[in-house]
């Protein structure tokens, strides 16, 4: 009898730590997601919502009727929309840039406590790298097809190269 009671509750009770192992690997791959998320949202929000309101205006313009098409030809050019000047996109890579150096580095000193191994940290910085790199291409390439090379030159924006090499000498 005692035998298979064992025998009927053991697989239950490794299949109940499969789950738990697979549950908590779930649940920690939903915490780093959102970790990365929230840190590069803190970072480069300025710019991702500048993007965002970029797309919305090209895409209104773009899915009008005929007349409002006729409209389009009388239409702004991006960098004449109240939050497209080279004022606001200048102060925009402004506070990305001041985010990079200030609150960065308290994200990584707060992963260097909490994350003992470098190869952890890495794991977790490279997405995050990755995303605002791709910030910033996305910014440059707006700036290289709708602004001057004048206004290009006010707004200031970080070569991605040096980018990439600031990141990198973070962690």
């Amino acid at each position: 009898m005692s035998t298979s009671l064992a025998r009927t509750l053991s697989p239950r009770v490794l299949e109940s730590q499969v789950d738990a192992k697979k549950e908590l690997e779930k649940s920690l791959k939903a915490t780093c997601e959102e970790f990365i998320m929230a840190v590069t949202k803190q970072v480069v929000d300025p710019m991702l919502s500048f993007v965002t309101k970029v797309t919305a205006v090209k895409v209104a313009l773009s899915s009008g009727t005929r007349n409002q098409k006729i409209n389009l030809v009388m239409a702004k050019p991006l960098k004449e929309q109240a939050f497209a000047t080279p004022e606001a996109v200048t102060e925009l890579v402004q506070k990305v840039h001041s985010a990079i150096q200030q609150e960065l580095p308290v994200v990584i000193a707060k992963m260097k406590l909490y994350l003992q191994n470098p190869l952890t940290r890495t794991i977790l910085f490279k997405p995050i790298r990755t995303n605002i790199v791709e910030a910033h291409i996305q910014i440059q390439y707006l700036l290289k097809a709708e602004y001057s090379p004048e206004e290009k030159r006010t707004i200031n924006m970080i070569a991605i190269e040096e980018l990439e090499s600031q990141l990198d000498n973070l962690l």
